[in-house]
């Protein structure tokens, strides 16, 4: 539909001023972010402050800010959004993680590019656990992969708010060209297409809320690499005190042996004992093989986590840091799960944009409009060759309509499944992950206070009472065994405290944080190393 308008003032002034406002309105034109649909408004998964931010990026595209500028905005509006939920137990707060690990850092340094690395692993007299997550995050390919996708989803909104192209349509009369009888006729027209109010804002809205889930996104790859360090290791650290405790108790039965061959030659013991002793020396130098089998493996992931040569050097790792409080209760971790999961903001993230898709399909009911100015030659009469006009699409197909809105809604029902799902599995995990660390801590203590300390003196006792002669080699050989394997089992409990606090952590979103929870469930603290 369009409609002509003409005037007696020169036509060419007339030409020049409506082709200008067609331009003017093509770059000034901006979205009405307060039209958006209610449904889309009232879920509390859309931020006010994230619609803030976009309006505040599209006033600043008028003015054409530098690209950094524009990304940074991008980046507050994706991150720094009041994103809550109704129900105070579905409360999704911003996920943290420092380059030392997972901590109270704000969400833009959880965003940014990996740090640069800054130990000289070649140099370090012991590896810390924390200066290795810091390398690991800082040189591992996969942050640099999730950074990437979270970086061209920000960089989706531009498009999605953004006009279409201007047209230009021209033609010419080839009769008229070369000859003197008529005029030459031409027609030149320009037309711009203006989606219906809201159209702009909700498409925003969907490209804000598709980034600040690849942010999340981000931000758990963060947490399983952290998570995937400490396994590493602390099965490195078990198997280089494995290896040293192999090698003392290696030496211990050297001097056993000696004690059975004086024996022997005296005549007070038979030559079995002296058998026998060869035969643990040489399970024990079986064993050494094993633990050097692992100790390469651990080192080979740690190079992998490190992106570096799996044979290349590591120093030998330290002692990790004892825990220096009580393990809160389970029902304030599941809590500090449910707040700060990333998995779970980002599903909220895309229910947002499902919803947002939702709101658009609903406006795809109402037409684009398209404004045009022209002149137009081949016209007669002077006056009526400027011409103006506008036109809009007829949404007569409204069968495809009713179904993109049934798909926009199945859709939105399906991201709300997802989050009661997985609120569901996240208490599920951090409950086992909560239990299976209590568990370890327990035995870590049992060991340490109770079982250590009887199977230490049962070995003396058990030393002295062969060199006297009042027991035979083989209760002393079964001694030693105990005292070895239970020397062993605390080495790989210390270490398998470390890796379930590991998981409790990664399922929990990050460390308790003990600044703003009172512990709970007091736990007596870890017995030191036995000796």
């Amino acid at each position: 539909m369009t409609w002509q308008r003409s005037g007696s003032w020169p036509y060419s002034c007339r030409l020049g001023w409506l082709i200008l406002l067609v331009f003017c309105g093509c770059v000034r034109h901006s979205v009405s972010l307060d039209t958006t649909s209610a449904r889309v408004a009232q879920t509390p998964s859309v931020s006010s402050q994230l619609l803030d931010r976009a309006k505040a990026l599209e006033k600043e595209s008028h003015s054409a800010p530098e690209p950094n500028a524009q990304e940074a905005v991008i980046r507050s509006a994706s991150f720094h959004g009041d994103r809550e939920p109704s129900s105070p137990a579905e409360r999704v707060s911003e996920s943290r993680l420092n380059p030392k690990g997972i901590d109270g850092a704000s969400p833009s340094a959880a965003t940014s590019l990996p740090q640069v690395a800054k130990l000289d692993l070649s140099q370090a007299a012991k590896l810390e656990l924390s200066d290795l997550e810091w390398e690991v995050l800082a040189r591992n390919p996969t942050l640099v992969e999730m950074t990437a996708a979270w970086q061209a989803a920000m960089a989706r909104y531009p498009q999605a708010v953004a006009l279409d192209d201007p047209m230009f349509t021209g033609a010419v009369g080839p009769g008229t060209i070369g000859t003197a009888q008529v005029d030459f006729a031409f027609s030149v027209q320009v037309s711009q297409r203006y989606p219906w109010w809201g159209k702009r804002a909700l498409r925003g809205q969907q490209a804000l809320a598709e980034a600040a889930a690849a942010g999340q996104d981000l931000i758990e790859a963060k947490l399983q690499l952290v998570e995937a360090t400490q396994w590493a290791f602390y099965d490195y650290y078990w198997s280089e005190r494995a290896l040293a405790l192999n090698r003392e108790n290696l030496q211990r039965w050297q001097e056993a042996r000696q004690n059975a061959e004086v024996r022997y030659k005296s005549g007070q013991a038979p030559q079995q004992d002296v058998l026998q002793a060869e035969v643990e020396i040489g399970r024990l130098q079986e064993r050494e093989l094993q633990l050097r089998r692992m100790q390469q493996v651990a080192k080979a992931r740690l190079n992998a986590l490190l992106h570096r040569s799996p044979e290349a050097y590591l120093p030998p790792p330290a002692e990790p840091p004892p825990p220096d409080q009580a393990l809160p209760s389970a029902e304030q971790w599941q809590q500090l799960a449910i707040q700060r999961r990333p998995d779970l903001q980002a599903l909220y993230q895309r229910l947002a944009a499902e919803q947002a898709a939702l709101a658009l399909a609903e406006r795809e009911f109402y037409p684009d409009v398209e404004v045009m100015a022209g002149y137009n030659s081949f016209m007669p009469e002077r006056p009526v060759r400027p011409m103006v006009g506008v036109g809009w699409n007829l949404p007569v197909r409204r069968d495809r309509r009713h179904a993109a809105v049934r798909e926009a809604q199945a859709r939105t029902a399906q991201r709300r499944a997802q989050i009661e799902r997985l609120i569901d599995q996240i208490r599920f995990e951090v409950q086992e992950a909560y239990e299976l660390l209590r568990e370890s801590e327990q035995t870590q203590r049992l060991l340490a206070r109770t079982i250590l300390p009887a199977a230490e003196a049962n070995v003396r006792e058990a030393r002295a009472a062969y060199i006297a002669g009042r027991i035979p080699f083989v209760t002393y050989v079964e001694a030693e065994r105990q005292w070895i394997q239970w020397r062993e089992k605390y080495y790989e409990i210390v270490a398998e405290v470390g890796r379930r606090k590991a998981r409790l952590e990664r399922v929990a979103g990050g460390p308790f944080d003990v600044s703003s929870h009172q512990p709970a469930d007091a736990i007596p603290p870890s017995s030191p190393t036995p000796p």
